[in-house]
């Protein structure tokens, strides 16, 4: 912009020279005092031009620092906003991984309250061929009182499996739960109480799979108390009764022995 005015006022300043040449080449028609207004004049378009072309300047120098602080301000935005950006995708990331582990501490919420609900619930179970619900309690109390039974301690055993079955009247381990507690009886000589239980067994549930056996103990506990008619009675229902089961071999065994 600069170079332009200087251009002007270097055309300017040839244009007024050789108009003042041809003036003076024809003979005199301007007089010195009409020569000096004339450069006067120059002078002042001169001045003017240079005053305009220095505020031009100056205002494409204020404009360029105006834009170069506006590009600064751009810039210091955007690196404002990168670190924002940052942040928040850092948010983001934490927030992801908080929902994920909040997931998981529910699941194992819900698997360990299922895990304890269960143990509440009615499960079946098998016993002696059998299959029933029965429930959590039930089960442990029956396994505990066999448990005593089989560690050989028969007077406990039956003060276990006679509490068994007054807490649960209707169980599903009634007829075994009588035949363990008969044969505890037999086990330390209580014939009378263990006959009671094993023909409670039978008249409970004749097809159990116990009932052969408990037919047998019951003659077994005759012949104890030397009632040897009886025995053989037993004996000989219990071949009628289940001709196919073990305990009948043994009947058939035991009754010659019989006198």
């Amino acid at each position: 912009m600069e170079v332009d005015a200087v251009k002007i006022v270097r055309r300017i300043a040839a244009f007024v020279l050789l108009g003042l040449g041809a003036a003076t080449a024809g003979a005199g028609l301007f007089d010195d005092e009409e020569a000096r207004r004339a450069i006067l004049d120059l002078r002042q378009r001169i001045d003017a031009v240079r005053v305009e072309s220095g505020q031009g300047v100056s205002r494409v120098s204020e404009d360029t620092a105006s834009f170069r602080r506006s590009l600064l301000d751009l810039q210091s935005q955007i690196e404002t906003l990168r670190s924002e950006v940052a942040t928040l995708r850092g948010l983001n990331e934490q927030l992801v991984r908080d929902v994920a582990e909040l997931q998981r501490q529910q699941k194992d919420t819900a698997q360990g309250v299922n895990d304890r609900l269960r143990q509440f619930e009615p499960t079946k179970v098998t016993v002696d061929g059998r299959e029933f619900t029965a429930e959590p309690a039930e089960k442990r109390d029956f396994e505990a009182a066999l448990a005593v039974f089989r560690k050989g301690d028969f007077s406990a055993a039956q003060s276990v499996f006679l509490e068994f079955l007054k807490r649960y009247p209707a169980t599903g381990y009634g007829p075994s739960a009588l035949f363990w507690l008969g044969n505890a009886q037999y086990a330390t000589r209580d014939y009378k109480e263990a006959m009671i239980n094993f023909r409670s067994l039978i008249a409970r549930e004749p097809e159990h799979v116990r009932a052969p056996e408990a037919v047998l103990s019951i003659a077994n506990c005759q012949i104890e108390l030397k009632d040897t008619r009886g025995a053989r009675k037993t004996l000989e229902d219990l071949i009628k009764a289940y001709p196919q089961s073990e305990a009948a071999i043994a009947a058939k065994e035991r009754l010659p022995r019989l006198k």
